[in-house]
């Protein structure tokens, strides 16, 4: 049964391309398309969607309307995922939408819109109860962090480094494996090691771990600031 979607985006031409992307799928059955926030709920109301794609500044304030729509949903449709577009690298509204939990939740860069194998994929993702965030968006937040000089991020070995990177993103030991080419096994001890050294629980949800990380990286409000300069 195709993954119903209800797409929200002010930009006229941006939400026409995104739909054509989307029709190219089988799987995926775009039920509506909106404009701003009172739009998109409306929509939400009437499909139930799977899972709202939604851009991130909309009217009318056109900061962070689609982090708002996004906590609204967690309580009043639990059951439907959000993957928000964002046009910049911008660390803190990410660490704002894992704030309440990543489970059902994703943060894609609209520079990668295109590329609608990985837009499909992390629609698929977060339909599944699962989280899915931007490699770059990943990587702003790892560095921010390792700038200060008593991170415990600081004492992670390159290859750690490499492996909490794709942990964040909320991949599998398996594909984490095939990314940087190393055993399940290897995976698995650098993982515990990581876990250990950050003081967080090696839980074996990978949901859990991804909120963990993630509410880690957002470390103090002034390394959140630093990282929206990026």
């Amino acid at each position: 049964m195709p993954l119903r979607i209800v797409l929200a985006e002010d930009n006229l031409l941006v939400r026409a391309g995104v739909a054509s992307l989307l029709s190219t799928y089988e799987d995926v059955d775009l039920v509506a398309t909106c404009g701003d926030p009172d739009e998109l709920h409306a929509a939400v109301e009437a499909e139930r969607p799977d899972v709202v794609l939604t851009d991130i500044r909309m009217p009318p304030t056109h900061t962070d309307e689609g982090i708002r729509a996004a906590r609204r949903l967690r309580r009043t449709a639990p059951e439907v995922g959000v993957v928000v577009l964002s046009q910049f690298v911008e660390p803190a509204y990410a660490l704002d939408l894992f704030a309440e939990g990543s489970r059902g939740r994703g943060y894609v860069l609209k520079d990668h819109v295109d590329d609608v194998d990985r837009l499909v994929s992390a629609v698929r993702t977060v339909a599944s109860g699962g989280s899915y965030i931007d490699d770059d968006v990943v990587d702003a937040l790892v560095r921010a962090r390792r700038r200060s000089l008593d991170s415990p991020l600081a004492s992670l070995s390159t290859r750690e480094a490499d492996v909490l990177a794709e942990l964040a993103t909320g991949a599998s030991n398996a594909a984490i494996a095939r990314s940087l080419g190393v055993s399940e096994h290897s995976v698995e001890k650098h993982t515990g090691v990581i876990f250990a050294k950050l003081g967080l629980s090696g839980d074996a949800d990978v949901n859990r771990r991804v909120t963990a990380v993630l509410l880690f990286l957002a470390g103090r409000a002034d390394e959140v600031a630093s990282a929206d300069r990026l």
